[in-house]
């Protein structure tokens, strides 16, 4: 089984901008800056051969490529809840478009439809026990976070091995956007 998703990766330039956003928080396992990216679309646990029709449905992608920035910071869940913070990532119907693009090319490879709504973002840390108040004012003195835009000239296909450390990806394949 191949556990598969499709992302943007920042430039290095972008990457390390984001080193300075990763610290303040006690009990955060930051993401190492090769492991930054937008997700586009989850895929989850594939066998290989609906991983090869992902893969030749995802080929056939046909999307512009644009410019796409980030701006701002935040978290997912609330008080001792929490367990994720993220970069925002600037409104982008083009973004958009290439996700339900995605989207679309998943049914056709027969996966199940994604249920829950598209949240662009680019998580920076996994919380484990961290203080709602130090997420907090994290959060107040990050938010005003953003970077200049670059230009996304195509997405990627990564696999992802869950360890005792986290997750490690793996680039498995590449798509021009043109």
């Amino acid at each position: 089984m191949l556990r598969l998703f499709a992302a943007i990766a920042p430039p290095q330039d972008v990457a390390e901008g984001l080193r300075a956003l990763q610290r303040g928080v006690p009990g955060a396992r930051w993401s190492p800056l090769a492991n930054l990216h937008v997700t586009l679309r989850f895929f989850g646990e594939l066998n290989p051969p609906l991983a090869r029709d992902l893969n030749s449905a995802l080929a056939q992608v046909s999307a512009p490529a644009f410019d796409l920035a980030l701006s701002g910071v935040g978290a997912f869940g609330e008080g001792h809840q929490v367990r994720t913070v993220w970069a925002g990532v600037e409104e982008s119907a083009p973004l958009r478009h290439l996700a339900g693009r995605l989207e679309a090319a998943a049914r056709r490879a027969g996966l199940k439809p994604e249920t829950r709504a598209y949240r662009p973002h680019l998580t920076l840390a996994y919380l484990r026990d961290a203080s709602p108040d130090k997420v907090a004012a994290w959060v107040a003195a990050n938010n005003l976070y953003r970077c200049a835009p670059w230009r996304v000239e195509r997405f990627d296909l990564y696999s992802s091995w869950l360890g005792r450390d986290g997750s490690a990806y793996e680039l498995e394949r590449s798509y021009p956007l043109a």
